[in-house]
C-alpha cells in the first residue's frame, strides 16, 4: 500500500507544531487534532454555524478540525478556531460578537487548551 503524504505546507507545518505542543505542554488534545489532520481531507469536519450555536453557551470556545460553513444563525458570542471559514460563517460569528481564529492562533493563545469543545 502506498503511503500518502500531505502536500499542503500549512497542514504539514501545523501537524508538526501540534505534535510538538502536545509533547512539550502535555496537552493530549493537540495530539488528537494532529491525528485528525493526518487523515484524508475528505474526512475533515464541515460544521455549520447553527451546530455551533446549538452546542455552545455564551463565551464558549469551539475547535473545528475542518471548515466552518455559514448555514444557520448565531445568537451569542463564541470563539471558534478552525482550519478555515467561509465568508458567510465568519461574518455571522463576528456580527454576534464572536471571534474567528485559526488553529495555530488558538494553540499560541492557550497551550493547555482548557474548556474547548471539539465539533465534527
Amino acid at each position: 500500500m502506498k503511503k500518502i503524504k500531505k502536500t499542503n505546507p500549512r497542514i504539514v507545518r501545523l501537524i508538526d507544531d501540534l505534535k510538538a505542543a502536545s509533547r512539550d505542554g502535555g496537552a493530549r488534545i493537540w495530539r488528537d487534532v494532529a491525528r485528525r489532520l493526518e487523515k484524508p481531507t475528505r474526512n475533515y469536519a464541515t460544521v455549520n454555524v447553527s451546530k455551533i450555536n446549538r452546542h455552545t453557551g455564551i463565551n464558549g470556545l469551539v475547535l473545528v478540525v475542518g471548515k466552518v460553513l455559514g448555514a444557520g444563525e448565531m445568537d451569542h458570542n463564541v470563539t471558534v478556531a478552525a482550519l478555515s471559514f467561509s465568508d458567510q460563517a465568519r461574518s455571522k460569528i463576528k456580527s454576534a460578537g464572536g471571534e474567528c481564529l485559526r488553529i495555530e492562533e488558538l494553540m499560541a493563545r492557550d497551550p493547555a487548551c482548557s474548556g474547548v469543545i471539539i465539533l465534527r
